[in-house]
């Protein structure tokens, strides 16, 4: 009798150790399970940079409306032109949507092109750089008549963001025309209300500026010949991402180079985030009617 005692102990204490270990390897299995989700969820978030302008915060928030609908989880930050760059050089960042090339942000290309990623692809081919001033200044209509006027305007332009490539190369401007004027640093949305309590009063002023931007749909202003072609001509704008963005984000990746819109297509969109309580509705707005559009950029 005690022979069997013996014997059921030692078979009990083989089934416990079984069941125990049964238990260890499927703890250990939920455990791998929960990592690779949370694995697989990090490598879906995409950060990008969103610069204070106003067609940067359409086609920023364009893209995280498309992003999120195909799954992944996007990050919008806020920085300007100089940390953008820094930012993709360290890794901080994984894309920026807005770099003009050739003449706008060629400083960029300069220094960042070893450490960043600069697209070939353009994503839009007309765009232009220059001073304007609103069409009634009729005494002005070349950069070299400014020195001529200089008292109309106080000897100041009106500019924006410090650092941005369009404010270094209106710097260069300056010294290639020898314009005795002051250039005024802001922001964009301080620009452009400056601008717009100039043409309320029909005052002059003079500023530089871009297209595509719904300003030029509010206002009647006018780009001031330049002679030197210190702006240059037409610009392209392209997209830049971190260095090893392509291997992890393959898709997203092709999805950018595929990406193209004209002067319709921008406009509108800005037309969309301009008037809309929040950038993102905006967006969402313009992307449900352009499905077709965007299905043609992320096939």
């Amino acid at each position: 009798m005690n022979k069997w005692k013996k014997v059921l102990s030692l078979a009990s204490i083989i089934l416990l150790m079984a069941v125990l270990a049964a238990c260890g390897n499927s703890n250990e299995e939920a455990d791998n399970e929960s990592s690779d989700a949370a694995s697989e969820e990090k490598s879906q978030e995409v950060t990008i940079g969103q610069i204070n302008w106003a067609e940067n915060i359409a086609v920023t928030n364009m893209w995280k409306v498309i992003l999120e609908d195909k799954g992944y989880s996007v990050k919008l930050n806020n920085l300007n032109m100089g940390s953008t760059m820094k930012a993709l050089e360290a890794g901080d960042l994984d894309a920026s949507l807005e770099i003009w090339l050739p003449v706008q942000d060629a400083n960029y290309l300069k220094e960042y092109k070893d450490s960043v990623n600069f697209s070939d692809a353009t994503w839009y081919d007309n765009a232009k750089v220059g001073l304007v001033v609103p069409e009634y200044v009729e005494e002005v209509n070349s950069i070299e008549d400014l020195n001529e006027h200089k008292d109309m305007f106080n000897s100041e332009i009106v500019g924006f963001d410090p650092g941005a490539g369009t404010m270094e190369v209106t710097e260069t401007m300056m010294e290639d025309y020898g314009l005795e004027y002051e250039l005024l640093s802001s922001s964009e949305p301080a620009m452009l209300a400056e601008i717009g309590n100039a043409v309320e009063s029909e005052e002059p002023i003079v500023a530089p500026l871009w297209s595509p931007h719904w300003v030029f749909s509010k206002y009647d202003l006018k780009f001031l010949e330049d002679p030197q072609n210190t702006f240059g001509g037409v610009e392209k704008i392209h997209h830049a991402t971190r260095q090893g963005f392509a291997d992890e984000y393959p898709e997203i990746s092709e999805w950018f180079k595929n990406w193209k819109m004209d002067d319709k297509q921008i406009g509108e969109l800005i037309e969309y985030v301009e008037n809309s309580e929040e950038p993102i509705d905006g967006a969402k707005k313009w992307v449900e009617e352009n499905q077709d559009l965007i299905d043609e950029w992320v096939k």
